[in-house]
């Protein structure tokens, strides 16, 4: 009888665990599995002739890729997308073979499937007290165990890996979801493009409807000059379909090379048509969506105060590039427009202690300003607020500025406040309770350093927003993006109203601000009625009037159009409303003031996500084939299998099916996991009870010892082995222009196991030239050296030491953090072994951050791997 596997997928808020890397958010479409549905796939996944002799041209003695393809079907501004893929393990040997995806943010993925030689694996979500229940009985049977977690970055990675036997295959299928958001007049799709080779059948489809029709579609040049005339764009008035699908020889790097030039963002851009200014409403399947995006009207005077974080942590770049933006954003202002400036360190300074005109003998004086700021001292975000707030009361009381316009602070920063109140929650309470209800904060969080989600808490609190500035060379024209996206307000105090009984469980329906080229939306259930037509009502104050806007649909003519359509989204409305209501539910969960209050939220976003199937940051994905009867869940914190060189793993590998060609899946360790060998069966073993906390891309040595090295720039791991004898020094990082050198001693199990005396490390040691420390860290002790003395610290207590530009961190009987002048940082693991376990020793595992900066000078095992292609 087939052993079926069973895995379990869980997002945990801002935490990851690699086994299935959902790092995500996502969302199910019920309805397309059906049998038919799988026909054409299976179908489709079929190779023609011609490119059956492609496909055995590029076969090697690797991977081969059979068919990459990617759907996209938006209807209504709301996209359901399919990544699917098709991989044969070409090699003599088995292998790891891995599929990644990158994911908007925003979206929500719906649901993975995965095809291992002819064995289905498809995913449901659930409850993540259920899905705790079943890791708990996997745990209790022995299994290895494991949850996915999600990081916070803009672009997120869904990544999954499986080790199989030679000329095996593997079908990848994913689904995500997302709400087109309006930006500066139009909606924008990116599709993440990144096969990793040539590909027989490469194809990607994007399929638009839009019942009112569309006033533009555009494919921007954003995948490269290459592939401008490979991208067909065909439409009519309401429909469009976009596609990119080019051959073999099209998808090379050059005439005869054997390397994908396709690795970038695939972008289409669109708008609607609009009847009038009153917005277009939608009925669909029991639900409602209202859109409201008015234009030709007049823009609303501004107030405004920049307070711009001018501390010594801004100095470079960040600073040079704020500077830039600075200098076209005044650009913008108007006669009608009031401003004033506020940098801020460790001290506050106005530039002007009240607001004035946008005149143009006001500009250039601001701008001077401006250039001449040189950053220094520390941050005081909360005197700065304060005053920035004061100036607008100010010139409220003073009747300086029109009844009518558009108050902002929109603040710059890249740190956390260390002068003055440093207290987040007593920073975000003052502001709160001075800022007035016709005033909005805007932040811009430039750099990973800034506390990101204080700033998006203080905005939305303040009916603002936030958004992250990487600080790198195009840091200015993310400052500038994001003012021309603010910088055009045309209504204030919008409310979407419907008649009484007629609809319920609406969202947001009150808005502070409308900016030009944006779009505010409504979405919530229609209830049974007579009549089957929707009204609304929208209410708004513009420059010189109030307007009240009225609009209406019927309740059956969409869903009978929809039904029409190959390629329409027909559960649009009904996701969409699920979706926004989920987001919402998130960001007042973030605000909320007390635990109760949070728990609340809480179950009303677990029922949503379990009903309309979103893997959210409660909910998780459990991926089964068949009955279920076998339940594998991956890399567990306190009992993890891993590996990705063939036979690696602590404890080995462990089946997942039983049969002639046994398939085990394995993964890279994880970076929220705490190693430890396990001991015989018949023996409870205590490992470390603290989680370790480690960036989402590390390089790895652990065990036997095996190498995961990830090329930042190729955006790839690579894994191999180092034979070596007890006794042996590896030089793993040496770099003469940071002075650093960390080596590994190695150790031997206590007896030849299967022919082979497999190797540990036993010892790490580092030496920071410029200070004269070292530190010597073994299984029994961790030793600090400065050349006059000595300081040795056991496992058995938790500690920090700080000496000069160098920081230890030790976490009893689990790991100790090494940071350096906070720009390298070593992590040691110590693994723990039953004491009288015949072969295995106590030892030590490394992780070094792909993030660690250092000099073009660097060496060693993992040092070189940090510039791969340096000659």
């Amino acid at each position: 009888m087939r052993r079926p596997l069973l895995l379990l997928l869980g997002l945990l808020l801002l935490q990851q665990t690699c086994c299935f890397e959902f790092v995500i958010d996502g969302e199910w479409e019920e309805g397309t599995s059906d049998l038919q549905d799988h026909h054409e796939r299976h179908k489709r996944a079929i190779l023609t002739s011609e490119e059956q002799e492609d496909f055995e041209a590029i076969r090697g003695d690797d991977i081969t890729v059979k068919s990459y393809k990617v759907e996209s079907r938006i209807t209504s501004r709301f996209a359901h997308t399919t990544v699917r893929s098709s991989v044969v393990n070409s090699g003599s040997k088995a292998q790891s073979i891995g599929f990644n995806v990158q994911i908007p943010k925003r979206a929500f993925i719906t649901n993975f499937t995965m095809n291992v030689n002819g064995i289905t694996f498809v995913g449901s979500v659930k409850e993540k007290t259920v899905a705790r229940n079943l890791y708990a009985q996997a745990r209790a049977r022995g299994k290895a165990a494991g949850i996915v977690r999600a990081n916070s970055q803009e672009m997120e990675t869904f990544k999954t890996e499986v080790h199989v036997p030679s000329g095996s295959n593997i079908e990848f299928e994913l689904h995500y979801q997302e709400m087109m958001h309006r930006r500066l007049g139009f909606y924008e799709h990116s599709l993440y493009l990144q096969p990793g080779r040539l590909v027989p059948q490469f194809q990607a489809d994007v399929y638009i409807y839009e019942p009112k029709g569309m006033s533009t579609v555009e494919t921007p040049n954003t995948l490269g000059a290459h592939f401008t005339e490979m991208i067909r764009v065909t439409h009519s008035d309401k429909k469009a379909h976009i596609v990119f699908k080019p051959n073999i020889q099209q998808q090379r790097k050059c005439e005869n090379c054997t390397e994908s030039a396709i690795d970038g963002v695939f972008t289409v851009r669109y708008d609607v048509k609009r009847d009038s200014n009153a917005g277009e409403l939608q009925v669909s399947d029991g639900h409602f969506v209202q859109f409201f995006a008015p234009s030709n009207l007049s823009p609303l005077p501004k107030n405004i105060v920049f307070v711009i974080d001018v501390s010594g942590s801004m100095w470079g770049v960040k600073m040079k590039q704020t500077v830039e933006a600075m200098q076209a954003i005044l650009d913008d202002l108007t006669i009608d427009d009031h401003f004033s400036i506020i940098d801020f360190n460790h001290n506050v300074r106005c530039w002007s202690e009240e607001l004035v005109p946008g005149s143009s003998i006001q500009i250039a004086d601001a701008k001077k300003y401006i250039q001449r700021i040189k950053p220094n001292g520390g941050t005081n975000i909360n005197e700065a607020l304060m005053r920035a707030t004061q100036m607008l009361v100010r010139a409220s009381n003073q009747g300086l500025i029109d009844p009518r316009s558009v108050s902002m602070i929109i603040l710059v920063s890249d740190g956390d406040p260390t002068v003055g109140e440093i207290k987040l929650s007593t920073i975000q309470k003052n502001v709160k309770r001075v800022m007035r209800e016709e005033f909005s904060l805007f932040s811009l969080g430039i750099g990973f350093d800034v506390d990101y989600d204080f700033l998006e808490r203080i905005a939305m609190e303040n009916r603002g927003m936030a958004q992250r500035i990487y600080a790198n060379h195009d840091a200015a024209e993310q400052l500038r993006t994001f003012y021309s996206q603010v910088s055009s307000p045309l209504l204030r105090r919008i409310t979407v109203q419907f008649p009484e009984d007629s609809v319920s469980n609406i969202t947001q329906n009150r808005f502070d601000k409308f900016f030009s080229g944006s779009e505010l939306v409504v979405a919530g259930k229609v209830l049974p009625s007579d009549t089957d037509t929707l009204t609304s009502f929208t209410t708004a104050s513009a420059a010189s009037l109030d307007i009240t806007l009225e609009t209406e649909a019927d309740g059956s003519e969409l869903d009978m159009e929809l039904a029409k359509q190959q390629h329409s989204f027909t559960g649009f409305a009904k996701q969409m409303w699920a979706y926004i209501t989920i987001k919402q539910l998130i960001g007042e969960r973030s605000m909320a003031p007390t635990a109760a209050k949070k728990r609340k939220i809480t179950q009303r976003i677990l029922a949503l996500a379990v009903e309309h199937q979103f893997v959210t940051p409660f909910t998780a994905m459990l991926v089964e084939s068949e009955d279920a009867s076998e339940r594998l869940l991956a890399d567990s914190p306190k009992d993890p299998k891993h590996g990705c060189c063939s036979g690696g793993g602590v404890g080995g590998g462990s089946s997942a099916y039983s049969g002639p060609n046994p398939v085990r899946v394995v993964y890279q360790p994880p970076p929220w996991v705490q190693m430890t060998t396990p001991a015989p069966p018949s023996h409870a073993v205590k490992g470390p009870q603290d989680q370790l906390i480690l960036p989402s891309q590390v390089n790895l040595v652990d065990n036997d010892p095996h190498f995961i090295v990830h090329l930042p720039r190729s955006n790839m791991d690579v894994c191999f082995n180092i034979d070596s004898k007890p006794g042996h020094i590896l030089n793993l990082v040496s770099d003469s222009g940071t002075g650093l050198v960390v080596n590994g001693q190695l150790i031997g199990s206590k007896q030849v196991h299967k022919s082979k005396l497999k190797t540990y490390f036993g010892t790490i040691s580092l030496y920071y030239q410029p200070d004269g420390v070292s530190v010597t860290i073994n299984t029994d002790s961790i030793v600090m050296t400065d050349g006059r003395s000595n300081h040795s610290f056991t496992w058995a207590a938790t500690a920090e030491i700080t000496q000069d530009g160098v920081r230890i961190s030790i976490v009893k009987d689990s790991h100790v953090s090494v940071t350096i002048n906070n720009n390298i940082q070593v992590m040691v693991l110590l693994h723990r072994v039953w004491k009288k376990h015949p072969i295995n020793v106590d030892f030590l595992g490394i992780y070094l951050p792909n993030q660690n900066q250092y000099s073009p000078l660097v060496h060693g095992l993992i040092g070189t791997s940090h510039y791969p292609n340096r000659v």
